[in-house]
């Protein structure tokens, strides 16, 4: 594998340079949730996946006793 030339260096660096620079100025653009946003969304989050949980384990058990029964 050649090694980069100082002027593919440069153009490398001035690359990274320009994405850096575009990902600050898009950064500065984006519009933050308020922390009441970030807290309700947080456990909104927490509920669903509590709920979806507790019906997995049930269905699970359901049909674990139903498959049982006719297996016997």
């Amino acid at each position: 594998m050649n090694r980069p030339t100082g002027g593919e260096r440069a153009a490398r660096a001035a690359r990274t340079e320009q994405f850096f620079r575009g990902l600050v100025s898009e950064m500065r653009r984006v519009t933050w949730p308020t922390r009441q946003e970030w807290v309700s969304a947080t456990i909104l989050t927490i509920a669903l996946v509590t709920v979806i949980g507790l019906y997995t384990y049930t269905v699970d058990e359901l049909f674990g006793f139903l498959f049982g029964l006719v297996h016997k």
